[in-house]
């Protein structure tokens, strides 16, 4: 039996008095303990609400969702809640301007644990995402990277089963949003922490297990990401060049200047990519 974390079930969230919008419309999703779980599609599809429906910060219309096998709906106090199960990452880091690192990391632990072990706690947090030579460090004396990965410890803080990441790496560089994504696998590889990262970014998307993808408040297609290579094939598979050599485009066959043999290699290869 698998050990779900995040159960939705017909999930509805409806917006406006007047001329409504649907922004979850029937949504279905589970999502299994230590998964790590891209979620895509263009804007207003859905997702954001969809994250914010699922970390209890909106409740849906109609439907369900359970949360480690708490049904939401049943929670009295949803920022304990929150505070206990939920971390949030989001595309603006939300850290507190004239705070050091240390300091933001520590604030969803004030009132549960005595200062000196909060600031052990959060020391601790930010030499595991690589900041523990930044502890001291403001928001301004950081970088955009550094400045995520100190959201990152803060999401961590309280040793949550569920951490929800809202276009992490939306403001970020490649190369930070690269490593701040390898950051992200790392903690769920290491630590088991479960994530759900809304992202717009193919490559954000190809570095978790699952991608699910939202159009018009729907789901309507989930892909499990295979190994770098066969995510590759599928790339190319639905390119043009790859959709022409597939059809036996003459001019597409002469770009690639391969034999018959080989090309029939790769017909076969791209033919299966997405099986």
């Amino acid at each position: 039996m698998t050990d779900w974390l995040i159960e939705a079930e017909q999930v509805v969230r409806v917006y406006g008095d007047g001329a409504e919008v649907r922004a979850l419309d029937g949504v279905n999703l589970r999502v299994a303990r230590g998964e790590l779980v891209a979620v895509m599609g263009p804007s207003g599809s859905g997702k954001s609400t969809l994250l914010n429906v699922i970390g209890a910060l909106d409740r849906p219309t109609s439907g369900r969702v359970l949360i480690n096998g708490t049904d939401l709906a049943q929670i009295e106090d949803e920022d304990v809640f929150r505070s206990k199960t939920v971390g949030f990452v989001f595309q603006l880091h939300n850290l507190l301007p004239t705070l050091t690192a240390r300091e933001n990391v520590e604030i969803p632990m004030l009132g549960k644990i005595p200062g000196e072990a909060r600031q052990a706690r959060a020391d601790e947090l930010l030499a595991l995402v690589g900041l523990a030579d930044r502890a001291g460090h403001v928001p301004s004396e950081l970088s955009g990277g550094q400045r995520q990965r100190v959201a990152v410890a803060r999401a961590l803080a309280n040793d949550p089963p569920l951490v929800l990441a809202d276009e992490p790496t939306g403001n970020l560089d490649t190369t930070a949003g690269r490593d701040l994504m390898s950051l992200l696998r790392q903690l769920n590889q290491t630590k088991g922490t479960t994530f759900v990262v809304v992202t717009h970014d193919h490559a954000v998307a190809r570095q978790t297990n699952r991608v699910v993808v939202m159009q018009d408040g729907r789901i309507v297609r989930e892909d499990v990401i295979g190994s770098p290579l066969e995510e590759d094939l599928k790339l190319w598979r639905h390119s043009g060049l790859g959709r022409r050599l597939l059809t036996g485009d003459e001019e597409a066959v002469r770009r690639v200047g391969l034999n018959e043999v080989e090309l029939a290699l790769l017909r076969g290869i791209l033919a299966r990519a997405d099986r």
